[in-house]
């Protein structure tokens, strides 16, 4: 069976994907795998705010919590997924990647990937 960090080599392993990085929803790192110097634990820290603000949107919105949210930077994107009740994915691809099939995929295996945390 898969680890969380063959998940995680495999997602990187993507062309134009930067980083993958699981996370707990308290922003403390659980396993990553990043191009350069990425400080993946400072990135982490950050993404619990950005759930907490979505998943309030999404009550107000009446649409229910954060699933996956696409950020769009000039440098590139970032993918989060909230994979359990405890656990994230956070995904940060170059502009020219193929972020659809990564969202079709993340989609698809949403619980498959889920059960690996």
């Amino acid at each position: 069976m898969p680890t969380i960090r063959d998940l995680v080599g495999a997602i990187r392993q993507r062309e134009g994907v930067e980083a993958a990085v699981v996370l707990g929803r308290d922003g403390l790192l659980i396993d990553s795998q990043a191009v350069g110097d990425l400080d993946a634990e400072n990135v982490a820290a950050h993404v619990p705010s950005i759930i907490n603000a979505a998943d309030e949107f999404g009550a107000a919105a009446a649409r229910g919590g954060l699933t996956t949210a696409v950020l769009e930077y000039p440098d590139g994107l970032a993918v989060v997924s909230t994979l359990t009740s405890e656990a994230v994915l956070l995904v940060l691809v170059s502009p020219s990647a193929n972020v659809g099939q990564l969202l079709f995929e993340l989609r698809r295996n949403r619980a498959n990937i889920a059960s690996l945390v």
